[in-house]
């Protein structure tokens, strides 16, 4: 929340993956040092097999489905981390469970990342980036597939649970096969999707001006996010990116209309 202040941001939304557990140590924070902390999840949700990011604004963090499936998520990313430590170890990169943990830190959702961490702390890698790209990502030695909710059902869960649901980066990472534009009509048609991201780091500025086109004719909020992990990821400082006046306002007008946290 320091540095948000610091960045001259007066709001910004934490949306850790698959957890509330931070929402309200920042909003307190967020209290004492003047800056709105809008309450938000980044679900972990696939659809024809790959993995999608799924956001969901103003939820109720105590929705007991919506908290079940967290948990079944959580479960699913913890579960295969002995998997990947194998893999690992017979890939050359010998690391154990303890490593990962040490690196999670007590964290509430413990997967890839903090696999990521050992690494580096191992000194096999220089950051969570190279991680990421040669060991864990999709397809590399590392990699242990893991359950995730499917799309359409997290959307539901989200709106059950009275929150907006945007999608994360659409078509970076490779998704824009996953996610064409027909496929996110149907979402809005069919699931009431509510919003893309548009303005992220792993968009360049042809696929914004498309997204940005395409969000405004389906009438979607169009949504921006530095993505900020702290020191786990490079080039994504906080206040990058930021979300237009207009779609903040849109989106929190949405939110109460379904009766969700703001």
């Amino acid at each position: 929340m320091r540095l948000a202040a610091q960045a001259g941001l007066d709001v910004i939304a934490l949306t850790d993956h698959d957890s509330f557990g931070g929402i309200p140590e920042a909003m307190e924070a967020g209290k004492r040092i003047g800056v709105k902390v809008l309450c938000g999840i980044e679900m972990s949700t696939e659809h024809n097999g790959r993995s999608v990011h799924l956001l969901g604004y103003g939820c109720d963090p105590f929705d007991r489905q919506l908290g079940e499936e967290l948990g079944r998520i959580r479960f699913g990313r913890t579960d295969r981390l002995p998997g990947m430590v194998e893999k690992l170890t017979e890939a050359g990169l010998p690391i154990t469970m303890d490593d990962v943990m040490t690196a999670a830190g007590g964290a509430p959702a413990v997967g890839r990342p903090h696999v990521a961490d050992a690494l580096v702390a191992k000194g096999y890698v220089e950051d969570r980036e190279e991680a990421f790209a040669k060991w864990l990502g999709e397809g590399c030695p590392g990699y242990v597939h893991r359950y995730a909710v499917p799309l359409e059902r997290g959307i539901d869960l989200i709106h059950a649970a009275k929150g907006v649901a945007v999608i994360a980066h659409p078509w970076g990472r490779g998704n824009r096969e996953t996610l064409p534009a027909p496929y996110l009509e149907e979402l809005v048609r069919s699931h009431a999707l509510e919003g893309i991201e548009v303005d992220h780091p792993d968009h360049d500025d042809d696929t914004r001006s498309l997204l940005f086109e395409m969000g405004a004719r389906l009438g979607l909020v169009r949504t921006g996010s530095s993505d900020y992990h702290g020191t786990g990821k490079k080039n994504h400082p906080l206040g990058s990116n930021l979300t237009r006046p207009s779609a903040y306002r849109d989106l929190i007008g949405r939110i109460r209309r379904r009766g969700g946290v703001v």
